[in-house]
Order: C-alpha cells, then sequence, then structure tokens
C-alpha cells in the first residue's frame, strides 16, 4: 500500500480501473449483491443500463481502494490542487454555534479520502467499524490516527458523546444495515432497510448541528469535489423513524448525483422485518 500510494497519481488511477475491471469479472459474490442492490434501487434503468453500472461501480470501488492507500500514506497538501469545495461556508457557521457538529456522511467509494481531504479545511473525530484482520486493523487505525485527533470505535459512543459536548466534528455515516437491533426499518430507494436510530441520538446529546458532508471523484478522475449542505433543519425531531427516512432521503439525493461512486458491494437490505428468508440477495 505504501509502494502504491507513492506512485504518480495517473497511475494509481489506471492501477484502480484494472483491480476494477479484474474484480467485476472475477468477484462473483459481490457482483451479484451490486446486481441486486442497483436492480432495487434504480428499477428505471434497461438491463444493459444496469449492467454498465454495475461495471463503472467496480472500477469506482477499486479506485477506492487505492485512494485508501494514499489517504493512510500521504500528506493531504500533495492534492491541495486537486480539490474543489463547496458550502464551506455552512459548516463554519455550524461549528461556530459552539455545540459541536455531527457531520453526516455516507458510504461512498471516496469515503476514505474525502475524510482525508477533509484535513485541508479542518479537524474532526471519526468513528469506525474494528476489523477482525490484526494487521489491516493495524494499518488502518494508524493511518487514520495520523490525521484525526480522536478515533472511536463505533461501539464507543461515550467517546463520540464526549466528542461532541467538548463543541468538536464528529465524522458519522449511518447509511449501512448494521442489523435490527437500534435501527428501524424505512424505506431507501423505496425498499424497506434497517437505518440506525443512533444518528439522532447523537444529535441531540448537546443539541449539535448536523451538517452532511458529500465527496465525489471528478468523472474524469482529475480530482475531487467535496460539497457540505446547509444545518439540517427541525433535526432530530423526536420521532426516530421520521428522522431514520429523513437522513435516508438526503443519502439517495447525495447517491443519485454519481450513482457508480456509491458502496452498493454491501448487502444494504439483508435485515427485513419478515425475517432471513425475506432478503434479495
Amino acid at each position: 500500500m505504501w509502494i502504491v500510494a507513492h506512485l504518480p497519481f495517473a497511475v494509481q488511477i489506471q492501477i484502480g480501473k484494472l483491480l476494477g475491471i479484474l474484480s467485476y469479472h472475477l468477484a462473483r459474490e459481490r457482483r451479484h449483491i451490486c446486481e441486486v442492490n442497483l436492480r432495487l434501487c434504480f428499477p428505471e434503468l434497461s438491463a444493459a443500463e444496469q449492467r454498465d453500472l454495475v461495471r463503472q461501480t467496480f472500477i469506482s470501488n477499486a479506485i477506492g481502494l487505492i485512494e485508501i492507500a494514499i489517504a493512510w500514506y500521504r500528506n493531504p497538501e500533495d492534492f491541495r490542487d486537486r480539490v474543489s469545495v463547496s458550502g464551506l461556508e455552512n459548516l463554519d457557521a455550524a461549528i461556530n454555534r459552539g455545540k459541536g457538529v455531527l457531520l453526516l456522511c455516507a458510504h461512498f467509494t471516496t469515503l476514505e479520502f474525502g475524510g482525508f481531504l477533509f484535513n485541508l479545511f479542518h479537524k474532526m473525530d471519526v468513528t469506525y467499524r474494528r476489523n477482525k484482520n490484526p494487521l489491516f486493523e493495524a494499518a488502518m487505525y494508524n493511518g487514520r490516527i495520523r490525521h484525526y485527533p480522536n478515533v472511536f470505535d463505533r461501539k464507543d459512543v461515550r467517546g463520540a458523546m464526549r466528542s461532541l459536548k467538548q463543541g468538536r466534528i464528529l465524522w458519522y455515516a449511518p447509511d449501512q444495515d448494521y442489523g435490527a437491533q437500534h435501527s428501524v426499518i424505512v424505506p431507501f430507494f423505496g425498499n424497506p432497510a434497517a437505518t440506525i436510530t443512533a444518528t439522532s441520538r447523537f444529535a441531540s446529546v448537546n443539541d449539535s448541528a448536523v451538517v452532511f458532508f458529500s465527496h465525489y471523484r471528478n468523472e474524469d478522475n482529475s480530482g475531487y469535489h467535496l460539497e457540505f449542505s446547509p444545518m439540517l433543519k427541525n433535526y432530530p425531531s423526536g420521532d426516530l423513524e421520521k428522522d431514520a427516512k429523513f437522513i435516508n432521503e438526503i443519502v439517495e439525493a447525495a447517491i443519485r448525483k454519481q450513482p457508480d461512486q456509491y458502496l452498493w458491494l454491501h448487502k444494504r437490505f439483508k435485515t427485513q422485518a419478515a425475517g432471513k428468508q425475506a432478503r434479495p440477495y
């Protein structure tokens, strides 16, 4: 990963594309998951359009793997000239409230790199899910702690809440299926999906501002664009289902801007109210 991280940028992109094409043909189980997700979420696309989107998704995911290596072993200043940003004033306004900022994001293939580039503008604390492989876990943790003041395990709720109470920015991604516990079933692209409710609880801890952070790779792979939404209004509302549905709608809107850059390889619809037999995979 260190070697790949220090190659010329154009070479890194080409390696990512090659890995994407290879994985599209070889990773059949993940391709099936991706195909099911896109069929459920984009029924308006023709079969040929869906196949093309699946292929582009694999390429984007593979480029994302290269970007992970860069994020863990490079300095974000090396990429300042490849970044454009919009809505930074929204984030500044949220910070100025002094009650902490819950910075929501989604699992785009640019997730790691988007956070890496965020360091060019502000500092934030992050949550993450531990990896079972101890070597990879060490590489991931060490790569992140270089850039973020605090890195919390996703089960460390107290640490995350303390971050907000201290007026810090907390980066949080609520868009994956973590099971039925602490989740509600609400629509995601019109399909029932288990959606965690912790987002509302985090936001209410210190009456923290909530801002949605989007990060995209330019279509020509020349650079990146970061977007910060205005502070969410009337959130949290006190209704967990309403709040979860609202967040899903925001995530959907962000995905539709660049659908191939979302992590469709995740089993987003694995938890169903009717049980395992209702899983679409």
